[in-house]
This record gives structure tokens, sequence and C-alpha cells, in this order.
């Protein structure tokens, strides 16, 4: 199974102006500069689908993005099946007033927390800095509100920038991690395997 479309959707401040809970979304979420953008652009092979900026923390915005699928499995599936990824808020680095980031992280733990269709979560991680506190607390927090038909990913990023013997540690200390390079395309079968495997079965 494979991504053969993928086309942006629409941007929501909150669950209120979000599109309708009628398709299994995966929620991307990570620091600000973990490579989230780039990660979506090579997953979807879709060059500039998702903006990445030079400011780190200027995306504030919930960006939803259709995805289509297709089988070539006579096994009964449909051939296309669809899916929507999420891109979220980067946090760590935003440089904004108190007030509006108050009102982002509530926007965006609203969305966590409370979104029927959300199947899946893959927290990015730079695999320079795997042992982050911030990232050790977004993971309690997924832990906590996580329900039984949720999926938590680990998928660290940039691991070409990592030596062969470190890249073998990390890989060592989590069994279940996904390890990806944009630049090198290492990784991307894993991840999307990952997804459809998930929302569909193999």
């Amino acid at each position: 199974m494979r991504i053969v479309d993928a086309s942006f959707m629409q941007s929501a401040q909150s669950i209120s102006d979000s599109p309708g809970p009628d398709v299994a979304e995966i929620a991307f979420l990570g620091r600000s500069n973990v490579g989230k953008s780039s990660l979506l652009n090579t997953l979807t092979n879709r060059k500039g689908l998702a903006k990445s900026s030079s400011t780190p923390g200027k995306t504030q915005l919930i960006n939803y993005f259709n995805i289509k699928f297709k089988t070539d499995e006579e096994n009964g599936m449909p051939p296309d099946l669809f899916a929507r990824f999420v891109d979220l808020p980067g946090f760590g680095y935003a440089k904004v007033s108190k007030s509006l980031k108050a009102e982002w992280n509530k926007n965006l733990t609203n969305y966590l927390e409370q979104r029927p269709n959300l199947q899946m979560f893959i927290h990015l991680i730079d695999a320079r800095h795997p042992e982050l506190e911030i990232d050790k607390n977004v993971d309690e927090f997924l832990e906590k509100i996580k329900r039984g038909d949720q999926l938590i990913v680990h998928a660290f990023t940039k691991t070409d920038k990592l030596k062969q013997n470190d890249l073998a540690k990390l890989k060592r200390e989590y069994p279940e991690g996904i390890f990806i390079s944009n630049l090198k395309k290492r990784g991307i079968s894993d991840l999307q395997n990952k997804i459809t495997g998930y929302l569909f079965g193999n």
C-alpha cells in the first residue's frame, strides 16, 4: 500500500473550525525545527505540500491534508483508501505573547484530547537530542490521554547527522522507534508502512 495523492485541505485554529471527524487522522507533532514539514513532504512525495519556516515556532495553526492510499492487493479491500495527515504547531521555541501562547496551547491540547477520529500520534524527536525534557513531557502527556484505539509512534529525525555507533545505540534504546533521514530517504517507507498497517491492516 502506498500514498498516491496528497493535498492541502484547510487550516484551523481549534476543533471548532476543523473539518468534520469523518476520516481517520494521523497527527504529526514535535519540537519546532525537528523537521516536521520536510518529513511530511518526503512522506507524501509532494515537495512544498507542508510549508517549512525559517523562523522556529511560526506555524500556529492546525493544518489538515487529505491523503489517498492505493492498494494493489486483491483481498477484498477497496482500491483507494483515505486518511488525513494533521500538521500540528511545533512546541518549544515560539516567540509569541503569553496570551497567544496560552490560547495556542489550549487549542492544541483540546485537539489531542478530544478529536474523536484521531488514530495515531507521530511524535517526532531529533535523533541528536533524544532525551530532552520537553519531549519526555510530551510523551507523558500522550500516554495519559491515549485511548485504547490510538497508537503513539516515536519517529527520530535527522539520523544522517549521527555517527553509526550512536545510531545503533539509539535503536537499541528505542526498539519500536522509526529512524528517519529526509536527506537520504531513510525510514520513510517504514513510517508509511506503520501508518497503513495500523489504519488499514497489513
